[in-house]
């Protein structure tokens, strides 16, 4: 397998933990692409031109971190990320960092074409209270058992949207008044399959 991906975007790290959580770091070929480049072979896998892209050991190209993590849950022989028994509190919280995620990048994005203006309109101000609603509730329903539970895909989600928050937009200040949730932060960071795709 192939996946397409660089070392800035939250959704190709995403789909790298998973990688690495599910046991299939040795047959997946890691394909480095700028996206905003047009690469041939990016643009070959998913015609939208964005990453990451897993091309499939029998040729299939996927794209979208979340379809290409559910795809790669069936296929590793690691622990499961998406336990049965869980299954509706992994997809809540999978929402909640998936949308801390989007509104973390599109801030970035918007930043970057339209300046730090971006962040006063009608969209930036939304982001912005987006931020703060998804933080205080993650907070809020943070359980003492996730921190010993086996690794979801809702773990690796909000693991890495906080981490981007603190790489790109580290004035947000996430961890300031949510100890609970800087707590479980940290004790998820010191995962292998975290401080080998760090940021940076």
């Amino acid at each position: 397998m192939e996946l397409f991906l660089n070392a800035t975007s939250p959704y190709a790290r995403m789909v790298r933990i998973t990688v690495m959580e599910k046991g299939l770091a040795e047959t997946v070929r890691l394909r480095w692409c700028d996206p905003w480049a047009d690469d041939a072979a990016l643009l070959e896998a998913n015609p939208a031109g964005r990453i990451p892209a897993l091309v499939t050991a029998d040729g299939t190209a996927l794209s979208e971190s979340l379809l290409i993590a559910f795809y790669l849950e069936g296929h590793g022989a690691g622990e499961t990320l998406m336990p049965p028994s869980r299954q509706s509190e992994v997809l809540h919280r999978l929402g909640l960092g998936q949308g801390l995620m989007d509104a973390a990048f599109t801030t970035v994005i918007a930043r970057k074409h339209q300046g730090r203006e971006a962040d006063g309109s009608v969209l930036g101000q939304r982001r912005q209270r987006a931020f703060q609603r998804i933080l205080d509730q993650l907070e809020q329903e943070h359980d003492e058992a996730q921190g010993a539970s086996a690794m979801t895909l809702a773990d690796i989600a909000v693991g890495v949207a906080l981490d981007y928050l603190t790489f790109r937009l580290p004035e947000v200040a996430w961890a300031e008044g949510r100890p609970e949730l800087a707590a479980w932060h940290r004790q998820i960071t010191r995962r292998k399959s975290f401080s080998q795709t760090a940021f940076g």
